[in-house]
């Protein structure tokens, strides 16, 4: 896509990376000019890798043909739109499907892998949306003013974060479930927490806007009339 985009004249261009490009072990949170300071994550290391040779690409081309492309790292994003599958849908949607199904059917108690103790930052996608718009209109001076040549993606996030536990226990408040979180500690925990510095972005000018606990709300809204959309189509 960077190549053709080139090919086709395209001067200017934004690359979606990840908060996963980062070390496993980085020091929280997260800077920018932690990359490529130390070990990737195991599990998601290929997709890291693929994410940062982009970050490279479009810095290459920049330098080599003048053009103005720029990467933004997403934390970990939710709304409407996303992923509600038992099978393979991330933490936030898992946990809305999973909490709506133990309401409608009464369960006592709902399961979750790990302690609950690990940190995790969310971002509603309308503000990443934004954040997005917001870099891509950034004067180039103001753009190399804040970044570096070599250096140049920025991270994009709220730069809070919450526990599993606490993520949890406010998809339980929003969906009414009044049964028992209970935590599996034989399960894996995975890092303990990742967490976005998104002072870089904050520096020319763009926060969030969305708490999480109303994106929370609106987003098991739109899941609620998604379900009951389908069911009118059976």
């Amino acid at each position: 896509i960077i190549h053709q985009a080139y090919a086709a004249g395209v001067q200017k261009l934004l690359q979606l990376g990840s908060s996963c490009i980062y070390p496993k072990n980085a020091d929280q949170p997260m800077q920018e000019d932690a990359l490529l300071t130390g070990k990737l994550e195991p599990t998601n290391e290929p997709y890291a890798i693929a994410k940062i040779a982009g970050i490279k690409l479009c810095e290459s081309y920049n330098r080599q043909y003048g053009t103005d492309y720029r990467s933004v790292m997403p934390t970990n994003l939710y709304g409407p739109g996303d992923n509600f599958s038992p099978e393979n849908s991330h933490v936030l949607p898992a946990l809305i499907r999973r909490i709506h199904d133990a309401v409608k059917n009464d369960d006592p108690e709902v399961i979750i892998w790990g302690s609950g103790k690990p940190k995790r930052e969310f971002l509603h996608v309308d503000d990443m949306a934004a954040a997005s718009l917001f870099v891509m209109d950034l004067a180039s001076e103001t753009y190399r003013q804040e970044t570096q040549e070599m250096l140049s993606h920025i991270n994009v996030g709220s730069g809070t974060d919450v526990t599993i536990k606490e993520l949890a226990e406010s998809v339980a408040n929003i969906a009414g479930f009044k049964g028992q979180l209970r935590f599996d500690a034989s399960r894996p925990d995975g890092t303990p927490r990742k967490l976005m510095d998104v002072g870089r972005l904050a520096n020319m000018g763009w926060t969030y806007s969305i708490e999480l606990e109303d994106g929370i709300r609106a987003t098991y809204d739109w899941f609620l009339q998604q379900r009951d959309e389908d069911l009118r189509t059976v």
